[in-house]
């Protein structure tokens, strides 16, 4: 999966409930910039850079798919300098709420991160 494609499922992945009115821009500093346009749990990927985003995410594109995986952690990400966050950092943090990890998983037809081959060797 490409970190574009995984934008595209996480319109599907955010829990539009946890959402409630939120309104805000997101921009991915990638290999091909996007950004995201979320309202009222309803999320719009777009491509290129946003005029005025309320944050900015800065990471390589296997970065941002380990991220929303499941497989790095955001504070890991930010602290060893492979994330960078410029604007609303509380915004960022809130993103991380909103999104179900499992629910992405089944959009991207894997198991969500934490199934292991552990689990089938028991059936």
């Amino acid at each position: 999966m490409t970190a574009r494609q995984l934008l595209e499922r996480l319109a599907g992945a955010i829990d539009a409930d946890q959402a409630g009115d939120l309104r805000a821009v997101v921009q991915y500093d990638l290999s091909e910039p996007a950004h995201q346009v979320i309202e009222a749990g309803v999320v719009r990927t777009v491509e290129g850079p946003a005029e005025a985003p309320d944050v900015t995410l800065t990471l390589v594109d296997d970065d941002l798919i380990a991220l929303f995986e499941g497989r790095l952690a955001p504070s890991v990400a930010f602290l060893s300098g492979r994330l960078r966050i410029a604007g609303d950092v509380v915004l960022a943090q809130r993103l991380v709420d909103l999104l179900d990890i499992e629910r992405l998983a089944q959009e991207a037809g894997s198991p969500p991160v934490g199934a292991s081959a552990d689990a089938s060797a028991d059936g």
